[in-house]
Protein backbone atom coordinates (compact mmCIF):
# COMPACT_ATOMS: atom_id res chain seq x y z
CA UNK A 1 0.00 0.00 0.00
CA UNK A 2 1.60 3.41 -0.94
CA UNK A 3 2.23 6.14 1.30
CA UNK A 4 -0.95 8.02 0.27
CA UNK A 5 -2.55 5.45 0.24
CA UNK A 6 -2.44 4.28 3.31
CA UNK A 7 -2.47 7.75 5.13
CA UNK A 8 -6.24 7.96 3.71
CA UNK A 9 -7.16 4.70 5.15
CA UNK A 10 -5.93 5.99 8.76
CA UNK A 11 -7.84 8.89 8.36
CA UNK A 12 -10.96 6.76 7.57
CA UNK A 13 -11.21 4.40 10.00
CA UNK A 14 -9.69 6.89 12.56
CA UNK A 15 -12.53 8.97 11.95
CA UNK A 16 -15.42 6.21 12.19
CA UNK A 17 -13.43 5.59 15.47
CA UNK A 18 -13.67 9.15 17.04
CA UNK A 19 -17.51 9.25 15.78
CA UNK A 20 -18.61 6.46 17.74
CA UNK A 21 -16.16 7.23 20.38
CA UNK A 22 -18.22 10.69 20.43
CA UNK A 23 -21.87 9.18 20.08
CA UNK A 24 -20.65 7.18 23.38
CA UNK A 25 -19.14 10.26 24.98
CA UNK A 26 -22.65 12.24 24.46
CA UNK A 27 -25.07 9.25 25.43
CA UNK A 28 -26.53 11.22 28.48
CA UNK A 29 -27.58 14.04 26.34
CA UNK A 30 -30.86 11.51 25.62
CA UNK A 31 -30.73 8.77 28.06
CA UNK A 32 -30.08 11.69 30.94
CA UNK A 33 -34.14 12.65 30.49
CA UNK A 34 -35.73 9.52 31.41
CA UNK A 35 -33.14 8.55 34.02
CA UNK A 36 -34.06 12.33 35.38
CA UNK A 37 -37.65 11.36 35.49
CA UNK A 38 -37.41 8.04 36.98
CA UNK A 39 -34.69 9.79 39.73
CA UNK A 40 -36.62 12.82 40.46
CA UNK A 41 -33.58 15.11 39.86
CA UNK A 42 -33.18 19.11 39.54
CA UNK A 43 -31.84 21.14 36.69
CA UNK A 44 -28.66 20.99 38.69
CA UNK A 45 -27.97 18.02 39.05
CA UNK A 46 -29.16 16.63 35.41
CA UNK A 47 -26.26 18.85 34.30
CA UNK A 48 -23.61 17.26 36.43
CA UNK A 49 -25.23 14.16 35.19
CA UNK A 50 -24.51 14.88 31.68
CA UNK A 51 -21.29 16.41 32.32
CA UNK A 52 -19.73 13.98 34.55
CA UNK A 53 -18.28 11.64 31.23
CA UNK A 54 -16.91 15.21 29.90
CA UNK A 55 -14.95 15.43 32.99
CA UNK A 56 -12.60 12.60 32.09
CA UNK A 57 -12.73 12.37 28.95
CA UNK A 58 -11.03 16.10 28.76
CA UNK A 59 -8.86 15.14 32.37
CA UNK A 60 -7.36 12.24 30.69
CA UNK A 61 -6.74 14.67 26.94
CA UNK A 62 -2.69 15.84 28.36
CA UNK A 63 -1.80 12.34 29.03
CA UNK A 64 -2.96 10.76 25.73
CA UNK A 65 -1.73 13.48 23.80
CA UNK A 66 1.79 13.10 25.33
CA UNK A 67 1.63 9.05 25.21
CA UNK A 68 0.51 9.32 21.26
CA UNK A 69 3.47 11.45 20.82
CA UNK A 70 5.54 8.67 22.54
CA UNK A 71 4.19 5.53 21.61
CA UNK A 72 1.84 6.37 18.48
CA UNK A 73 -2.03 7.00 17.87
CA UNK A 74 -2.78 3.62 16.14
CA UNK A 75 -1.88 1.66 20.01
CA UNK A 76 -3.24 4.07 22.14
CA UNK A 77 -6.30 4.88 20.37
CA UNK A 78 -7.31 0.81 20.13
CA UNK A 79 -6.41 0.37 24.08
CA UNK A 80 -8.88 3.84 24.59
CA UNK A 81 -11.47 2.22 22.84
CA UNK A 82 -10.93 -1.38 24.73
CA UNK A 83 -10.91 0.07 28.06
CA UNK A 84 -14.02 2.08 27.71
CA UNK A 85 -16.40 -1.08 25.93
CA UNK A 86 -17.27 -3.07 29.55
CA UNK A 87 -17.70 0.35 31.32
CA UNK A 88 -20.30 1.30 28.95
CA UNK A 89 -22.20 -2.49 29.03
CA UNK A 90 -22.05 -1.71 32.82
CA UNK A 91 -24.16 1.85 32.11
CA UNK A 92 -27.30 -0.48 31.75
CA UNK A 93 -27.37 -1.94 35.29
CA UNK A 94 -27.16 1.53 37.07
CA UNK A 95 -29.88 2.44 39.21
CA UNK A 96 -29.22 4.75 41.85
CA UNK A 97 -27.70 8.74 41.04
CA UNK A 98 -24.19 8.15 42.38
CA UNK A 99 -24.10 4.53 39.67
CA UNK A 100 -24.62 6.74 36.68
CA UNK A 101 -21.67 9.49 38.17
CA UNK A 102 -19.21 6.89 38.74
CA UNK A 103 -19.77 4.33 35.85
CA UNK A 104 -20.15 8.01 33.11
CA UNK A 105 -16.12 9.11 34.81
CA UNK A 106 -15.10 5.66 33.31
CA UNK A 107 -17.41 6.03 29.70
CA UNK A 108 -15.71 9.47 29.52
CA UNK A 109 -12.88 8.06 28.63
CA UNK A 110 -13.72 8.04 25.37
CA UNK A 111 -13.70 11.94 24.98
CA UNK A 112 -10.47 11.32 25.26
CA UNK A 113 -9.78 10.10 21.89
CA UNK A 114 -9.28 13.50 20.33
CA UNK A 115 -6.08 14.18 21.29
CA UNK A 116 -5.04 10.86 20.22
CA UNK A 117 -6.47 10.93 17.07
CA UNK A 118 -5.50 14.47 16.21
CA UNK A 119 -1.65 14.32 16.33
CA UNK A 120 -1.93 10.77 14.51
CA UNK A 121 -4.16 11.78 11.73
CA UNK A 122 -2.07 15.41 11.09
CA UNK A 123 1.15 13.50 10.69
CA UNK A 124 0.17 11.53 7.76
CA UNK A 125 -0.47 15.04 5.73
CA UNK A 126 1.86 17.48 4.57
CA UNK A 127 1.90 20.97 6.14
CA UNK A 128 -1.01 22.64 3.48
CA UNK A 129 -2.94 19.17 4.09
CA UNK A 130 -3.26 19.03 7.80
CA UNK A 131 -5.74 21.97 8.51
CA UNK A 132 -8.17 19.65 6.44
CA UNK A 133 -7.06 16.29 7.57
CA UNK A 134 -7.53 17.33 11.14
CA UNK A 135 -10.90 18.92 10.05
CA UNK A 136 -12.56 15.61 8.67
CA UNK A 137 -11.08 13.76 11.74
CA UNK A 138 -12.71 16.40 13.84
CA UNK A 139 -15.99 15.63 11.87
CA UNK A 140 -16.39 13.12 13.52
CA UNK A 141 -18.14 15.29 16.50
CA UNK A 142 -21.47 14.41 14.44
CA UNK A 143 -21.20 11.06 16.91
CA UNK A 144 -23.39 13.85 18.75
CA UNK A 145 -25.89 13.79 16.10
CA UNK A 146 -25.70 10.29 15.46
CA UNK A 147 -26.68 9.95 19.02
CA UNK A 148 -29.76 12.12 18.71
CA UNK A 149 -30.78 9.77 15.74
CA UNK A 150 -29.88 6.53 17.40
CA UNK A 151 -30.93 6.89 20.92
CA UNK A 152 -34.26 8.53 21.20
CA UNK A 153 -35.35 5.27 18.40
CA UNK A 154 -33.67 2.72 21.13
CA UNK A 155 -35.37 4.62 24.14
CA UNK A 156 -38.93 4.61 22.59
CA UNK A 157 -38.70 1.23 21.11
CA UNK A 158 -36.66 -0.80 24.15
CA UNK A 159 -36.20 1.66 27.27
CA UNK A 160 -33.36 3.26 28.33
CA UNK A 161 -31.04 0.63 29.17
CA UNK A 162 -30.65 -1.04 25.63
CA UNK A 163 -29.11 2.02 24.57
CA UNK A 164 -25.64 1.48 26.37
CA UNK A 165 -25.94 -2.46 25.10
CA UNK A 166 -25.61 -1.64 22.01
CA UNK A 167 -22.72 1.62 21.76
CA UNK A 168 -21.45 -1.18 23.67
CA UNK A 169 -21.44 -3.61 20.74
CA UNK A 170 -20.82 -0.85 18.74
CA UNK A 171 -17.55 0.34 20.35
CA UNK A 172 -15.90 -3.23 20.00
CA UNK A 173 -16.99 -3.69 16.38
CA UNK A 174 -15.10 -0.42 15.54
CA UNK A 175 -12.37 -1.12 17.31
CA UNK A 176 -11.95 -4.23 15.63
CA UNK A 177 -11.97 -2.39 12.03
CA UNK A 178 -9.93 0.51 13.29
CA UNK A 179 -7.30 -2.15 14.27
CA UNK A 180 -7.11 -3.68 10.91
CA UNK A 181 -7.40 -0.90 8.48
CA UNK A 182 -4.90 1.71 10.37
CA UNK A 183 -1.11 2.06 10.30
CA UNK A 184 1.78 2.91 12.33
CA UNK A 185 4.46 5.00 11.20
CA UNK A 186 7.59 5.08 14.01
CA UNK A 187 8.75 8.67 12.66
CA UNK A 188 5.86 9.85 13.42
CA UNK A 189 6.95 9.44 17.25
CA UNK A 190 8.59 12.03 19.28
CA UNK A 191 12.48 10.68 19.94
CA UNK A 192 12.33 8.40 22.99
CA UNK A 193 14.68 10.64 24.78
CA UNK A 194 12.32 13.65 25.11
CA UNK A 195 11.09 13.62 28.23
CA UNK A 196 7.13 14.73 29.18
CA UNK A 197 8.41 18.19 30.85
CA UNK A 198 10.52 18.61 27.57
CA UNK A 199 6.88 18.14 26.05
CA UNK A 200 5.04 20.39 27.85
CA UNK A 201 7.53 23.57 28.08
CA UNK A 202 5.94 25.09 25.60
CA UNK A 203 2.83 25.54 27.32
CA UNK A 204 4.46 28.01 29.21
CA UNK A 205 3.61 30.59 25.61
CA UNK A 206 0.73 32.88 26.22
CA UNK A 207 -0.78 32.05 23.03
CA UNK A 208 -1.44 28.54 24.57
CA UNK A 209 -4.07 29.70 26.98
CA UNK A 210 -5.46 32.12 24.47
CA UNK A 211 -6.31 29.31 22.23
CA UNK A 212 -7.56 27.60 25.25
CA UNK A 213 -9.90 29.91 25.77
CA UNK A 214 -11.39 30.12 21.73
CA UNK A 215 -11.78 26.63 22.41
CA UNK A 216 -13.93 26.58 25.57
CA UNK A 217 -15.86 28.28 23.53
CA UNK A 218 -16.67 26.84 20.03
CA UNK A 219 -15.62 23.37 21.31
CA UNK A 220 -17.38 23.70 25.25
CA UNK A 221 -19.55 25.13 23.97
CA UNK A 222 -20.87 22.62 21.28
CA UNK A 223 -20.09 19.65 23.82
CA UNK A 224 -22.20 21.39 26.66
CA UNK A 225 -25.37 22.10 23.86
CA UNK A 226 -25.51 18.73 22.73
CA UNK A 227 -25.91 17.82 25.98
CA UNK A 228 -28.51 20.49 26.85
CA UNK A 229 -30.70 20.87 23.96
CA UNK A 230 -32.98 17.69 24.21
CA UNK A 231 -34.36 18.44 27.03
CA UNK A 232 -34.37 22.04 26.50
CA UNK A 233 -36.70 21.49 23.20
CA UNK A 234 -39.01 19.20 25.69
CA UNK A 235 -39.05 22.13 28.36
CA UNK A 236 -39.39 25.29 26.08
CA UNK A 237 -41.79 24.07 23.73
CA UNK A 238 -42.98 20.54 24.72
CA UNK A 239 -41.96 18.07 21.93
CA UNK A 240 -41.35 14.25 23.04
CA UNK A 241 -38.08 13.44 22.40
CA UNK A 242 -37.61 11.98 19.11
CA UNK A 243 -38.67 15.05 17.88
CA UNK A 244 -36.69 17.46 20.45
CA UNK A 245 -33.91 14.98 19.65
CA UNK A 246 -34.32 15.32 15.51
CA UNK A 247 -33.71 19.30 16.04
CA UNK A 248 -31.60 19.22 18.52
CA UNK A 249 -29.37 17.38 15.33
CA UNK A 250 -29.99 20.59 13.29
CA UNK A 251 -27.16 22.34 15.62
CA UNK A 252 -25.06 18.96 15.95
CA UNK A 253 -24.88 17.58 12.96
CA UNK A 254 -23.35 20.65 11.43
CA UNK A 255 -20.91 21.05 13.92
CA UNK A 256 -19.33 18.21 13.56
CA UNK A 257 -19.51 17.51 9.76
CA UNK A 258 -18.62 20.61 8.53
CA UNK A 259 -15.77 20.99 10.69
CA UNK A 260 -13.41 19.60 7.60
CA UNK A 261 -15.00 22.71 5.61
CA UNK A 262 -13.50 24.80 8.53
CA UNK A 263 -10.33 23.06 8.17
CA UNK A 264 -10.45 23.80 4.58
CA UNK A 265 -10.87 27.60 4.83
CA UNK A 266 -8.50 27.88 7.47
CA UNK A 267 -5.75 26.59 5.22
CA UNK A 268 -6.80 28.58 2.50
CA UNK A 269 -7.72 31.70 5.02
CA UNK A 270 -5.64 30.91 7.39
CA UNK A 271 -6.88 30.63 10.92
CA UNK A 272 -7.21 34.44 12.25
CA UNK A 273 -9.49 34.95 9.86
CA UNK A 274 -11.57 32.33 10.14
CA UNK A 275 -11.53 32.30 13.92
CA UNK A 276 -12.52 36.21 14.05
CA UNK A 277 -15.22 35.51 11.74
CA UNK A 278 -16.74 32.51 13.97
CA UNK A 279 -16.75 34.70 17.21
CA UNK A 280 -18.85 37.71 15.34
CA UNK A 281 -21.47 34.98 14.13
CA UNK A 282 -21.12 32.83 17.42
CA UNK A 283 -22.07 36.47 19.25
CA UNK A 284 -24.94 36.96 17.34
CA UNK A 285 -26.56 33.93 17.59
CA UNK A 286 -26.27 33.55 21.28
CA UNK A 287 -27.75 37.36 21.39
CA UNK A 288 -30.74 36.65 20.09
CA UNK A 289 -30.37 33.10 21.56
CA UNK A 290 -30.10 34.32 24.80
CA UNK A 291 -33.72 36.36 24.61
CA UNK A 292 -36.31 34.68 27.19
CA UNK A 293 -40.06 34.27 26.08
CA UNK A 294 -41.62 37.26 27.24
CA UNK A 295 -44.95 39.13 27.65
CA UNK A 296 -45.62 42.66 27.95
CA UNK A 297 -48.30 44.94 28.02
CA UNK A 298 -48.66 48.48 26.99
CA UNK A 299 -51.45 51.00 28.11
CA UNK A 300 -53.28 52.17 24.62
CA UNK A 301 -56.04 54.55 24.16
CA UNK A 302 -58.31 51.58 23.89
CA UNK A 303 -56.96 50.06 27.10
CA UNK A 304 -53.84 47.84 28.14
CA UNK A 305 -52.85 45.26 25.44
CA UNK A 306 -50.47 42.60 25.68
CA UNK A 307 -47.41 41.39 23.16
CA UNK A 308 -45.53 38.37 22.98
CA UNK A 309 -41.81 38.38 21.83
CA UNK A 310 -39.86 35.62 21.78
CA UNK A 311 -38.28 32.79 19.55
CA UNK A 312 -40.83 30.24 18.06
CA UNK A 313 -39.44 26.66 17.34
CA UNK A 314 -38.30 27.62 13.79
CA UNK A 315 -37.03 30.77 14.49
CA UNK A 316 -34.59 28.90 17.36
CA UNK A 317 -33.52 25.77 15.59
CA UNK A 318 -32.28 27.54 12.35
CA UNK A 319 -30.47 30.13 14.23
CA UNK A 320 -29.10 26.74 16.30
CA UNK A 321 -28.09 25.75 12.92
CA UNK A 322 -25.89 29.23 12.17
CA UNK A 323 -24.35 28.02 15.19
CA UNK A 324 -23.21 24.67 14.44
CA UNK A 325 -22.00 26.06 11.45
CA UNK A 326 -20.08 28.99 13.07
CA UNK A 327 -18.40 26.10 15.67
CA UNK A 328 -17.30 23.90 13.12
CA UNK A 329 -15.34 26.12 11.34
CA UNK A 330 -14.11 27.37 14.95
CA UNK A 331 -12.77 24.02 16.45
CA UNK A 332 -10.81 23.36 13.30
CA UNK A 333 -9.21 27.00 12.93
CA UNK A 334 -8.25 26.68 16.25
CA UNK A 335 -6.13 23.74 15.58
CA UNK A 336 -4.68 25.13 12.60
CA UNK A 337 -3.50 27.76 14.85
CA UNK A 338 -1.38 24.66 16.73
CA UNK A 339 -0.86 22.86 13.45
CA UNK A 340 1.17 26.44 12.03
CA UNK A 341 2.64 27.00 15.43
CA UNK A 342 3.46 24.09 17.24
CA UNK A 343 4.13 21.14 14.36
CA UNK A 344 6.65 19.26 16.26
CA UNK A 345 4.32 19.03 19.48
CA UNK A 346 1.01 19.11 18.10
CA UNK A 347 0.01 16.12 20.33
CA UNK A 348 0.97 17.62 23.74
CA UNK A 349 -0.64 21.20 22.82
CA UNK A 350 -3.60 19.86 21.14
CA UNK A 351 -4.19 17.83 24.29
CA UNK A 352 -4.07 21.23 26.67
CA UNK A 353 -6.13 23.20 24.52
CA UNK A 354 -8.61 19.88 23.86
CA UNK A 355 -8.51 19.73 27.81
CA UNK A 356 -9.26 23.73 27.76
CA UNK A 357 -12.53 22.88 25.39
CA UNK A 358 -13.86 19.77 27.73
CA UNK A 359 -13.64 21.41 31.09
CA UNK A 360 -15.97 24.02 29.16
CA UNK A 361 -17.95 20.89 27.73
CA UNK A 362 -17.90 20.08 31.90
CA UNK A 363 -19.01 22.91 33.76
CA UNK A 364 -21.34 25.15 31.21
CA UNK A 365 -23.91 21.77 31.42
CA UNK A 366 -23.90 22.15 34.96
CA UNK A 367 -23.57 26.18 35.43
CA UNK A 368 -26.90 25.74 32.44
CA UNK A 369 -28.97 24.05 35.08
CA UNK A 370 -27.67 26.15 38.53
CA UNK A 371 -28.73 29.00 36.53
CA UNK A 372 -32.06 27.48 35.32
CA UNK A 373 -32.88 26.36 39.10
CA UNK A 374 -31.55 30.11 40.32
CA UNK A 375 -33.24 32.59 37.80
CA UNK A 376 -36.37 30.20 36.13
CA UNK A 377 -35.13 31.59 32.59
CA UNK A 378 -34.37 28.43 30.20
CA UNK A 379 -32.63 30.76 27.96
CA UNK A 380 -30.15 31.61 30.86
CA UNK A 381 -28.15 29.54 29.12
CA UNK A 382 -27.36 31.43 26.04
CA UNK A 383 -26.87 34.39 28.19
CA UNK A 384 -23.79 33.03 29.76
CA UNK A 385 -22.43 32.01 26.53
CA UNK A 386 -22.80 35.26 25.14
CA UNK A 387 -20.78 36.75 27.90
CA UNK A 388 -17.90 34.07 26.94
CA UNK A 389 -18.11 35.08 23.36
CA UNK A 390 -17.60 38.69 25.04
CA UNK A 391 -14.38 37.50 26.55
CA UNK A 392 -13.21 35.66 22.94
CA UNK A 393 -13.74 38.85 20.77
CA UNK A 394 -12.00 41.29 23.15
CA UNK A 395 -8.96 39.19 23.80
CA UNK A 396 -8.68 38.57 20.02
CA UNK A 397 -8.93 42.32 19.25
CA UNK A 398 -6.49 43.32 22.02
CA UNK A 399 -3.91 40.50 20.63
CA UNK A 400 -4.46 39.56 17.31
CA UNK A 401 -6.56 41.94 15.79
CA UNK A 402 -4.60 45.49 16.01
CA UNK A 403 -1.61 43.93 14.02
CA UNK A 404 -3.72 42.30 11.27
CA UNK A 405 -6.31 44.04 9.42
CA UNK A 406 -9.62 42.05 8.99
CA UNK A 407 -11.88 43.93 7.33
CA UNK A 408 -12.01 45.68 3.67
CA UNK A 409 -9.88 44.81 0.82
CA UNK A 410 -6.86 44.26 2.16
CA UNK A 411 -8.11 41.56 4.84
CA UNK A 412 -6.85 37.80 4.33
CA UNK A 413 -10.28 36.57 4.45
CA UNK A 414 -11.15 38.55 0.73
CA UNK A 415 -7.44 37.80 -0.53
CA UNK A 416 -7.61 35.98 -3.60
CA UNK A 417 -3.86 34.56 -3.02
CA UNK A 418 -5.04 32.97 0.45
Amino acid sequence: MSKKSQALAVLMVSTLAFTVCFMVWMMFGVIGIPIRKTLGLNATEFGLLTATPVLTGSLIRVPLGIWTDKYGGRIVLALLMAFTVPAIWLMSYATAYWHFLVIGLFVGLAGGSFSVGTPYVARWFSKNRQGFAMGVYGAGNSGAAVNKFVAPALVVAFGWTMVPKVYAAVMLGTLVLFWLFSASDPAHRVPSQTRFSDQLRALKDPKVIKYCQYYSIVFGGYVALSLWLVQYYVGEFGLDIRSAALLAACFSLPGGVLRAFGGWLSDKYGAHSVTWWVMWVSWICLFLLSYPQTDFSVLTVAGPKTFHLGLNVYAFTGLLFLLGIAFAFGKASVFKYIADEYPANIGTVSGVVGLAGGMGGFVLPIMFGALMDLTGIRSSAFMLMYGVVWVSLIWMYWTEVRRTEVMGHNAQAFSLHG
